[in-house]
Parts: structure tokens; sequence; C-alpha cells
């Protein structure tokens, strides 16, 4: 499928200027979020929600937030919220009016707040970059590890996902690619255990899992040789959903409707549906044993996509064999 024409992709009057895409250096990539994303209702009442919250702690000092986008760049107000809720007296400046002196001024707020939040600079969903230039999704990645961590009963939207563009500067031009991103977990998963087999597999025995998805893949292909379709790659090939359906068909003997699901998904959209359809019928069918994103998978996050074929391949072995379920993983 040929991708869509970047201006067409980039058209948001009063938000993103596409001729500024072209200003991009080789190698460099950023995320835009088309208009459709930013309409999202969860998107708008996660921000909502996250204004109210700052307006109300910093009521005191007679601060308001009209938007997250436009008032938090320069570091005045993440200064202000973050001594409010951490209880600590930063030492900079109170106003910064010069680009350097914001920026000088941003990066001590937000290396004291990864250190509250115990986020290591490489791996925190913002930076002074993004969030000096004025990113939202940078903006809210931020502001909500802030609130998860200082008020943990502060009432977001659970599961707020949102399809962003991605660019970047190749030698053969710009290339574009959609991908989802989520902004807040499940309400419902704080109770569950935060860690599970996988991801003691991953990290503790990184050299058993090929072994174990070899030995999916194998399962897998038995069960799909009958629809003359094989997987070679557990990643990628389950992303859209359309094989995870028709395995889950096989294996529990029932057919789905072509109007029920996308057979050919062209947008991450219609592959997050399929993904979301599939896992609630391994729930419908006490088959999920484990919490999974549908997000993650379309994603291509393997140890999502291990889980949920993992489950089944434990339904299956257990009905094959009435002794027990496998203790582990296969290995």
């Amino acid at each position: 499928m040929e991708p869509e024409p970047l201006y067409n992709l980039l058209q948001l009057p009063g938000k993103v200027d596409p001729p500024a895409v072209e200003e991009l250096s080789q190698g460099e990539k950023k995320k835009f979020l088309p208009p459709t994303s930013r309409r999202d209702a969860k998107f708008e009442e996660l921000q909502r929600v996250l204004m109210e919250w700052i307006n109300a702690e910093l009521l005191p000092e007679h601060i308001v937030v009209r938007s997250l986008e436009e008032d938090m760049f320069d570091g005045l107000i993440l200064h202000h919220l973050f001594q409010k809720l951490a209880g600590l007296k930063l030492d900079v400046e109170e106003i910064a009016l010069t680009a350097a002196n914001q920026r000088r001024k941003l990066t001590v707020v937000l290396e004291a707040a990864n250190q509250s939040l115990q986020v290591e600079e490489q791996q925190a969903q913002w930076s002074v970059e993004t969030i000096f230039n004025k990113d939202l999704l940078a903006t809210l990645h931020l502001l909500v590890a802030l609130a998860e961590h200082f008020q943990p009963d502060l009432p977001l939207p659970a599961n707020v996902q949102v399809e962003v563009i991605t660019m970047e500067s190749t030698k053969s031009g710009l290339k574009s690619e959609k991908l989802v991103e989520r902004l807040t977990g499940c309400g419902t998963d704080k109770d569950q255990p935060s860690k599970d087999v996988f991801d003691e597999l991953f990290k503790l025995a990184p050299e058993k899992v090929n072994a174990v998805k070899e030995a999916i893949v194998n399962f897998v292909n038995q069960k799909l040789d009958r629809l003359g379709l094989s997987v070679q790659n557990l990643d990628t090939q389950f992303a859209d959903g359309v094989i995870l359906l028709l395995l889950i068909g096989q294996l529990r003997g029932f057919f789905l409707h072509l109007k029920e699901f996308y057979l050919t998904p062209s947008s991450p959209a219609e592959m997050l549906h399929n993904v979301t359809l599939a896992l609630e019928l391994l729930k419908d069918e006490g088959l999920l044993n484990y919490t999974v994103s549908p997000e993650d998978i379309v994603n291509k996050d393997s140890k999502s996509t291990l889980r949920v074929l993992y489950c089944l391949f434990c339904k299956h072995k257990l009905e094959e064999n009435t002794d027990g379920m496998p203790q582990g993983p296969p290995s």
C-alpha cells in the first residue's frame, strides 16, 4: 500500500506547518498528531483532567493553565507543580525570560522530576528538547507520570491511545509511518502482578526466548496448516490481528463472519479493532491468563504476543493431556 502523501498526513492548520518537516536533518525522527487523534474524545478528556488537576494544585499560587501544549514548555509551571508535589525547593530562577534561561530552568526541573520518578533520561518519553518545542505527546507522558506517582488516586481516563505519524529523514527522502501510542494504562490492571513468567524469561534467560518462539511457531503452524497459512515471525505477523483471529477460530471451533473484522487492515485503527476483538474472544472463553493491551500487540511487542499465544498453547496442551497444564513456557 502506498503511504499517504506527507502533506495530507500533516495538514493541520494552526498546529503543524508541513514545510517545517523538511527541516529534519538526516536520520532525525519526529512524531506528529494528525487531526483525528487530536479530536479523539478520550485524548481530549485526558487533557481536561490533567489541566483541572494542575490548576487545583496551583490555585494558591494564582497560576492557571489554559493549554497543556502552549503553557508548559518554558518550565515555569512545571517548576511550581513539581515543587508542590514533591515538597522540594529547586535552586532555579523564578522567572526565565530568554530562551537560553528557559531551557536551563527546564533542564533542572526535568532532572529533578526524573530522579523522583526513578526514570533514566534515555528511557523517559519526554526530554528538554521535546517539552521546550511544545511536543504535546511528550508533555502528556510527563504529566501522566507525575500524576500517577504523586497522586495515584487521580481518576485519569483509562486506556488512552492515539494514532501518531512518525517522520524520518533518510537518504532517499522523508519516510512516514503510522503507529498507535498509549498514554494511560487500563485502570483495572493496578492490582495485577507487575511481573510474570515472560518478564523473567526476557530478563533472566533471553537465550531461551527463541526456543520458546520456535515451539509456539510450530504449534501455530500445525493449526493453521488446514487454512493454507503459515507463520515465520511471531512479532510481526500477529500485529494486525488477522492470523490471531483465524487461529482462535481454528482452536475453538467457530467461524468469524468477515463483516466482524478487517481481513486486510490498512491502518493502525483497523489493526487495533482486530486485536481487541481477538482478546475479547479469549477473555470470553476464559483463555487469557495475562493482562495484555491490544496496542502492544499492534506495536509488535514480543512479550505481549507471546503471552497471548502461550495461553492458547497451554489450553490446547491441557485438552490433549488431562494430566495437567504445563507449568512454564515451552522449552
